[in-house]
């Protein structure tokens, strides 16, 4: 290969933004645009050394196979969070074409227009919902909802779930015994309310941002893909970024850009490059041993996550559960039905129902997002593995998580050479907002499992069991004990 490549654009990063910002720069035939990806190609035929994993991708229910495979998924972990006990909690990121959209659990959902509107209040101009709406439109292809809001005809397929066990049904019951609302469509004009999940997929198939965006153009002259290509540092030359290196195979080389370095690592690799590029805190940099080219203290700062607290149920024996679907003889029928039709078990995404509530009624407008399977995780299996492994007995999953948290956290190099790991930390419930949040939360949870709907179907909530009083100070210590990253970082290269 050689040793200098030019361009007009060179995007760092294949995921759910590189992908998108490579078609969109690549359809004007004089732009010569580099898109560099530090994993592998996501198609099975192209890549038979992963093959399995590849496939996992495009199957929807793969995405638990997914979760710690090391052939598309970085695997970072946060350093000992203080806020939730000192635990170390794993932070997945996609390493393939498609970025996470390739591994994440394929739910789709937008955010709320006032979110939206904030972020504009705030400083980013061309942020607020009524500018996002027209693209949100333009993105999707969804037979179904408020064609104001809905779009049709776009590169990503939105579809309901349309199988599901009877226990589903139980489920959003027991939302609205618990005093929630329903409604057709979270993403359309009513979102507070528990329905359905809607997923990214198209015939049973996930539709990443690589499948949607991407592959469908790669055959233009002038993108070039390449892979494998680990980006160590941004060329900085007269305070200006002109290029980038990085590393395949041992081989350095370098990509000059004639007008813009996109980076489009998401909130933990973006940060990390820019610091081993010399743009950070000064300070931080020196220690590290790295030539500061710009002071900026604010690179890798106000990380913000999702904390996703869950709780697990153990049904009656012979209640419908995928923990009965997803192993032996059911297991070899569920295959059969999905390579015959692309339907059934392994056609669903992460979760089967999803919505917005509220946690008291004084709350102008939902503050939780609520989801749902019926299917538990066998918790010690899955830690001795890199797969999500089920429990052996039925099962149901009740979780969430509070949509705006007040903690923030950091995400910064921690060491110059290209290979260390981020040094991530999220400071989870390190606010008492967030706290009373949590509990408040879990609190929610807890109503809906406790209506008859689902009471008649359990033989025990197994994890956690609710076996102590309902005061704040045990409530919130089993806050600490039983949550995990919402894989939703973001903020660390803020906009405004």
């Amino acid at each position: 290969m050689e040793a200098t490549i030019s361009a007009d654009y060179v995007i760092v990063g294949a995921g759910s933004a590189g992908c998108v910002l490579a078609n969109r720069l690549s359809a004007r035939p004089g732009q010569r645009v580099v898109l560099l990806e530090a994993g592998h190609d996501d198609r099975p035929l192209r890549k038979p050394s992963q093959f399995m994993s590849n496939l996992n991708i495009h199957i929807p229910a793969g995405w638990a196979k997914l979760n710690g495979d090391p052939a598309v998924n970085w695997n970072y972990q946060s350093l000992p969070e203080p806020g939730v006990g000192g635990r170390i909690i794993q932070v997945p990121r996609g390493k393939v074409l498609g970025g996470s959209s390739s591994i994440n659990g394929l739910v789709y959902v937008r955010g709320f227009p006032s979110d939206y509107d904030t972020w504009r209040q705030l400083g980013c101009t061309g942020w607020g919902w009524s500018d996002l709406l027209p693209i949100f439109m333009g993105m999707e292809d969804a037979a179904f909802g408020d064609p104001s809001l809905r779009g049709r005809g776009g590169p990503i397929k939105v579809t309901k779930v349309e199988d599901y066990l009877s226990t589903i049904d139980d489920m959003i019951q027991a939302t609205r015994e618990a005093g929630f609302p329903e409604t057709d469509d979270y993403n359309g004009s009513a979102q507070e309310g528990v329905t359905y999940c809607q997923q990214n997929s198209a015939t049973g198939v996930r539709l990443s941002a690589a499948r949607a965006y991407l592959h469908p153009v790669a055959s233009r002259k002038n993108l070039r893909v390449e892979t494998g290509a680990l980006v160590t540092r941004v060329i900085i030359e007269n305070g200006r970024a002109t290029g980038v290196e990085f590393t395949r195979n041992g081989e350095i080389v370098r990509v000059n850009a004639n007008a813009e370095v996109i980076l489009c690592g998401g909130s933990i690799n973006s940060p990390v490059l820019l610091e081993r590029s010399g743009i950070g805190d000064g300070q931080r940099l020196q220690d590290l041993g790295i030539p500061v080219a710009a002071d900026r203290r604010e690179v890798g700062e106000n990380l913000q996550d999702h904390y996703l607290m869950a709780v697990s149920a153990r049904l009656k024996d012979g209640t419908p559960s995928v923990n009965g679907t997803a192993a032996g003889w059911p297991l070899v029928k569920s295959i059969a039905r999905y390579l015959l039709s692309r339907k059934g078990l392994l056609a669903s995404s992460s979760c089967t129902i999803n919505g917005f509530v509220r946690s008291r009624p004084d709350v102008d407008i939902p503050d939780i997002q609520l989801m749902g399977a019926a299917a538990t995780v066998d918790r010690y299996a899955t830690a001795a593995n890199s797969a999500i492994m089920l429990d052996e007995f039925p099962g149901l999953t009740l979780g969430g998580w509070v949509l705006r948290p007040e903690s923030r956290g950091s995400c910064h190099a921690s060491a110059a050479a290209p290979s260390a790991a981020p040094a991530i930390q999220f400071n989870y419930l390190s606010t008492p907002a967030d706290v009373i949040d949590a509990v408040n939360l879990l609190r929610v949870i807890h109503k809906v499992l406790r209506q008859p709907s689902l009471a008649s179907l359990m033989e025990s909530e197994n994890l956690p069991a609710w076996d102590a009083p309902d005061d704040f100070e045990t409530l919130a210590a089993m806050c600490r004990d039983i949550g995990g990253s919402g894989d939703h970082p973001v903020g660390t290269c803020r906009m405004g």
